[in-house]
């Protein structure tokens, strides 16, 4: 399979740098897939599953938070405020999140307020949600 060069960079740091055989991204319309050759394109990323190919390695996953990938010639380039794998989640911290989250929503407050609190139920039920599919994943 033909490989091409992906740069997945968190806010902070770089998540991953080096060659990828195969990609798909969360988007708003569904899942989108990113292989050799693919055309060039710039693509709105939300908060879901990222799951890519190093060659010669399986699968590998991590829960992404909204952000953008471009696509241009043989090169992706992947923006997002968070990236984690799997096993860096830890599943009570996202519950707690969730759980702060909802009792926001359900407070009269500011509309600022609530879109934020709308994006942290979004990351947190996303990220338990990688986590729980990671470990059926490699059961």
């Amino acid at each position: 399979m033909s490989s091409f060069q992906v740069k997945i960079l968190e806010a902070d740091r770089p998540f991953y740098v080096g060659e990828c055989e195969s990609l798909t991204v969360p988007t708003i319309d569904g899942q989108h897939g990113i292989l050799a050759g693919h055309s060039n394109m710039i693509v709105a990323i939300v908060p879901g599953t990222l799951r890519y190919r190093i060659p010669g390695q399986e699968d590998q996953y991590a829960a992404v938070s909204a952000g953008l990938v471009k696509v241009e010639g043989d090169e992706v380039l992947i923006l997002v405020d968070s990236a984690e794998r799997p096993e860096e989640i830890d599943a009570n911290r996202a519950r707690r999140a969730a759980d702060a989250a909802k009792e926001v929503l359900q407070q009269k407050r500011s509309i600022q307020e609530y879109r934020s609190a709308q994006a942290t139920l979004a990351r947190a039920i996303n990220r338990l949600q990688v986590k729980k599919n990671y470990q059926s994943w490699n059961k």
